[in-house]
Formats: C-alpha cells, structure tokens, sequence
C-alpha cells in the first residue's frame, strides 16, 4: 500500500488530485491533505513536502497562473536542487480549471448544450474566467452556484466549490480530460510512475 499525501491551493485543485489518485492501479492510502488558499503556502512549504517524500509519495499541485514560462515556473519554487524521485509539483497550464474545460462530455452533463468548449484549453489565457463564461448558459441552479455577478462582473459564485467538486467526484473524467490537456496528461503519467515505483528509504537514511 503506496502512502500519499497531497498540497493543494484550493478545494478544486483538492478534488481533482483525489480524483487523479482513485484511478492509479497501485494500491495506495491517502495520508494527508494539506490545503490553504493561493499558492504562497505551496512555495513556503517545499522544504516541507522534501522531508515529507522521504516517508510516501508527495504531490504538490498548483496553477502556472500568468508565469510566462513553465520551466523558469518549476525553477524559481526549486530553487535549483533536483526534485526527490518521490515529490510531485505539478503545475496546471494555467489554471486547474482547464482541466476542467478539459471533458467536454462531463461539461455538457453539467452545463447543457449551449457554449462552445475550447478544443485546447491549455491555451486558454484565463481558463477560470472561460468557465464562468460558459456557466451563464447553464441551468439555473448550476449557474447559480458557479457564478455571482456585481456590476455586471461576472465572478465565482458561494458554491462554485462544492458544485464543481461534485462533479469531479460523479461525472469528470481524467483519462477523457487528459486527450485534450497536456498538463494533465503529464501529470497523470508522473504520478502514476511515481506510484508504481514508490520504495521507503533504507532504515537509518
């Protein structure tokens, strides 16, 4: 039985990295579910996840956000020392929510027929506020959760949350998701590896 444990910025980005672990054939037990909103805690703390994957596997999960570049992302939370073969940072493109966008037959089955989906959704400059924008043509208690508008701002709504974290648990799919986000793809690969060749360290070490 592989340990795990999970760091995540958000309840979304929680889900969907329980929803990523559920499928792996590798027995496995979640151990811990670190969790505090933004990314600040994540990048504070990787000290902390390094001694962590010394005793199970340890995935980080955050969003690339408005970083320019994914590799220069990695390096500056780093800080140029080599990940431990059982740390996991994966990093969204841009936000968790274009793996969202990702499973198009999950999004109809939770927002309806009207809206164009993006085909690539990892090039989506914002993918948060594109769900939001495909939310407004969703049925009305969908979008009433999803979405929240002030002066004609659209923003997300008190259970957008608990909605889309339903969801990921009943309808989403991360094999179908992965097809069209290579993000995810990479992240489900790794972790996945990552499982499957889990060792505890030598007593002593």
């Amino acid at each position: 039985m592989t340990p795990i444990a999970i760091a995540t910025e958000d309840q979304l980005s929680e889900a969907i990295a329980l929803r990523l672990i559920s499928e792996i054939a590798t027995p496995n037990c979640v151990t811990h579910k670190l969790r505090k909103d933004g990314f600040g805690y994540l990048r504070s703390k990787m000290d902390s996840w390094r001694q962590m994957a010394k005793h199970q596997v340890m995935m980080v999960l955050t969003d690339l956000d408005r970083a320019d570049c994914l590799v220069e992302f990695r390096n500056q939370w780093l800080g140029g020392t080599p990940l431990p073969a059982n740390l996991l940072l994966r990093v969204a493109v841009r936000e968790v929510e274009s793996w969202v966008l990702a499973d198009h037959i999950a999004l109809r089955a939770l927002i309806g027929v009207k809206g164009v989906l993006p085909v690539t959704p990892d090039e989506l400059a914002d993918p948060k506020q594109a769900l939001l924008r495909l939310a407004k043509s969703a049925p009305r208690e969908v979008r009433e959760d999803l979405l929240k508008t002030i002066d004609g701002h659209v923003s997300q709504g008190l259970g957008y949350n608990a909605r889309l974290t339903e969801w990921v648990n009943s309808t989403w799919s991360p094999q179908r998701a992965a097809e069209r986000s290579p993000s995810l793809a990479r992240a489900r690969m790794r972790l996945q590896e990552t499982v499957a060749a889990f060792t505890l360290p030598a007593s002593g070490q």
